[in-house]
């Protein structure tokens, strides 16, 4: 099979960072959109993306792309693609996806002509007349925006933010693959000293440990793919040992979490050690009133309760305040905070340095760093 075009959805705010990601894993004709990542590659390179990937959300293979503003448009469309060269007879196909700023609007329709344009190129292609659908499945997505319609094969299956070792979480989690954007903006290194004062079940602690280690995220999970007939089964294998070799063992890096709740601290070291980095990861049960980062060059990165999470307005702000004075500057200090609130500046008492629009799921937030 020759090179396959992939689209790589991702949080907003992320697209460089994983376009980067991309570059660095030998992709080819990478360009980054509001939400995805476009790329091209050869069969084993889809492999290696679901497994190394810290940013993308998934990686699906993009059958075609064509405007359509009418269902005839539509049908046709879809019906031109080479669904053959995926899906086989017995396969099963479910439809799935969306629509923005398009003539085409109603997603049960266009699940249902999506569907039937489907089933009829695979009637001329396998001369039957009926699909039962017992086999193999591929999860079929469509995204319309701007009637330009995108139809894609999902190859990850489940969402490449469960990396597989959080199987609880505090009632608040921080999305893996935004922690992972957080900690490559902190620059995560090998001698890295990073601290969470409000570390909930790890989340941070322990993606900037597979950072430093250069443990691949999946690794330790199943992806929809491996049971696609149309890839060598061999090339899951080939990457996973690819991705276990670049692994980076006896590095001077620590990761140390606090946390008001001892649920939380325990939470944080169950998933650590899920994760394989129990060896790098500390916890400890501790108020941010107490918090001291070492006099040593070192990087806190943290996500603070705040008003749509566990604490109402008035109690972040109060909290802002607190860390404003615990997060002192100077000796190789650096701190990353992300928070939705606008005003978290004010509160803090110090202006960042910078900062970067990130979304936490479907809430807008700001990195705020500090690093002068």
């Amino acid at each position: 099979m020759n090179n396959i075009k992939l689209v790589a959805p991702c949080l907003f705010g992320v697209e460089k960072i994983a376009a980067d990601e991309f570059r660095r894993m030998g992709f080819e004709n990478i360009t980054t959109e509001n939400g995805r990542v476009l790329l091209e590659g050869e069969p084993n390179m889809l492999a290696r993306a679901n497994i190394c990937s810290r940013f993308a959300e998934r990686i699906l293979i993009n059958v075609g792309e064509f405007t359509a503003v009418t269902f005839t448009e539509l049908f046709e469309g879809v019906k031109a693609l080479n669904w053959e060269d995926y899906i086989g007879m017995d396969d099963s196909f479910p439809v799935n996806g969306w629509s923005i700023n398009s003539q085409l609007f109603s997603i049960p329709d266009c699940q249902s002509i999506i569907k039937k344009a489907i089933v009829e190129r695979l009637k001329l292609k396998y001369k039957v007349s009926y699909f039962q659908e017992t086999g193999c499945e591929y999860k079929i997505r469509f995204s319309i925006h701007k009637n330009l319609v995108t139809m894609m094969i999902d190859t990850s299956g489940e969402g490449l933010h469960k990396r597989g070792y959080r199987r609880t979480s505090n009632d608040a989690p921080l999305k893996e693959t935004l922690a992972a954007a957080m900690c490559d903006l902190a620059r995560i290194y090998p001698d890295t000293k990073i601290y969470d004062p409000f570390c909930g079940s790890g989340t941070i602690l322990i993606e900037s440990a597979l950072m430093a280690t250069k443990t691949a995220p999946g690794l330790r999970r199943f992806f929809a793919a491996e049971r696609f007939e149309f890839l060598d089964t061999k090339i899951w294998q080939n990457e996973r040992m690819r991705a276990q070799d670049l692994i980076v063992k006896n590095i001077d890096f620590k990761a140390q979490g606090f946390d008001i709740d001892s649920n939380c601290v325990e939470l944080t070291l169950a998933n650590a050690k899920k994760a394989g980095v129990e060896k790098y990861v500390k916890a400890a049960i501790a108020n941010i009133k107490d918090f001291s980062p070492p006099k040593e060059r070192c990087i806190t990165v943290t996500n603070p309760p705040y008003g749509e999470r566990l604490l109402d307005i008035k109690a972040a702000e109060k909290l802002y305040k607190t860390m404003g004075e615990r997060f002192l500057t100077g000796d190789g200090q650096k701190y990353y905070i992300i928070s939705p609130h606008d005003e978290f500046e004010k509160h803090f008492g110090k202006e960042a340095n910078k900062r970067r629009k990130l979304y936490n799921g479907m809430i807008k937030c700001q990195l705020f760093m500090y690093f002068k």
